[in-house]
């Protein structure tokens, strides 16, 4: 009998998407007036829908923990659904829209300033001459910010520096880029740098959030070198800049350093033992792969394969 009532109050009304998108924004904000700006609405009315969203449920989705709004366990079970529901409703309507339109969709995609700067032009212009009503849109940001960015379905695909841990995520490694010395130009330096060779050197280093940092951080602290930068910069451009003006001497990826002016000008010298940074392709488990995101998947899959 119990069974029967609840099961026909499960059916007494269809979910609604609005509600379910404004609970999912309280929590990426961690807060309900935040979310009211964003949207250009009142306090109240974000509340309400909260609370219209929890009436229809029969469980209470957000407490406060201090200032913060934060998801009940039910509220975390929640968002995992809530992501995979956005993520197929978007499908559809680009589908649609496809259809309608004969577009071939938009794909939005995350990744490293480096990776944007040195890898995606070709990609992109490829793919804009193959198709040129796809949308692309481009995100850079650190490797953990994007990767939340792909959990929340806030982004379609990302190229960004392993690890990457998240029982949510697929990543497919299509790349290991080797990390060099940079250093000013006419500098007279051994074919190959050792640890010992870079003790005592001043270190222009990337910014310390981010994945790449960490692999450098970590190969210095493991050769016994003090990780005690002159400078640490959030732009590879800038750190060859500084590096060209004879200010220190950099570790960067062999990605940053293509091209004929950063050979001539810039005296590389690889490191040993090698270092190096794994990228991969990541994506939503359960993302549906349309035909716009499978193109951009496999153009990022041979780029990787060059």
């Amino acid at each position: 009998m119990s069974y029967s009532l609840h099961k026909k109050n499960l059916h007494m009304g269809s979910l609604n998407l609005d509600q379910l998108r404004t609970f999912a924004d309280v929590v990426a904000s961690g807060s309900f007036s935040a979310t009211a700006a964003r949207h250009n609405v009142s306090q109240p009315a974000i509340s309400f829908q909260v609370k219209q969203l929890e009436k229809r449920l029969g469980v209470r989705l957000i407490e406060r923990i201090g200032r913060k709004a934060m998801p009940t366990a039910a509220g975390s079970e929640l968002l995992e659904h809530a992501a995979r529901i956005h993520g197929e409703v978007d499908a559809t309507l680009e589908a649609m829209a496809r259809h309608a339109g004969d577009k071939i969709g938009r794909v939005r995609i995350g990744t490293g300033a480096t990776a944007c700067i040195f890898l995606l032009p070709p990609l992109l212009r490829e793919l804009r001459e193959r198709f040129p009503d796809l949308e692309i849109t481009v995100t850079t940001g650190n490797t953990p910010e994007i990767v939340k960015a792909v959990e929340e379905n806030a982004l379609d695909i990302a190229l960004v520096t392993m690890p990457v841990s998240s029982r949510i995520l697929a990543a497919e490694i299509i790349l290991d880029d080797g990390f060099m010395l940079v250093s000013p130009p006419g500098a007279r330096l051994p074919k190959r740098m050792t640890p010992e060779l870079l003790k005592g050197l001043p270190l222009i280093l990337f910014e310390p959030s981010g994945n790449t940092r960490r692999l450098v951080d970590h190969w210095l602290a493991e050769n016994g070198i003090a990780q005690d930068p002159v400078m640490s910069l959030g732009s590879v451009e800038a750190i060859k800049e500084l590096v060209g003006a004879g200010l220190g001497h950099a570790i960067l990826p062999a990605m940053a350093l293509r091209g004929n002016e950063a050979q001539a000008s810039l005296v590389l010298r690889p490191l040993l033992p090698r270092l190096s940074r794994e990228l991969a392709i990541v994506l939503r488990r359960d993302k549906v792969l349309y035909r716009g995101l499978r193109e951009v998947a496999a153009s990022l899959r041979h780029v990787g394969s060059r």
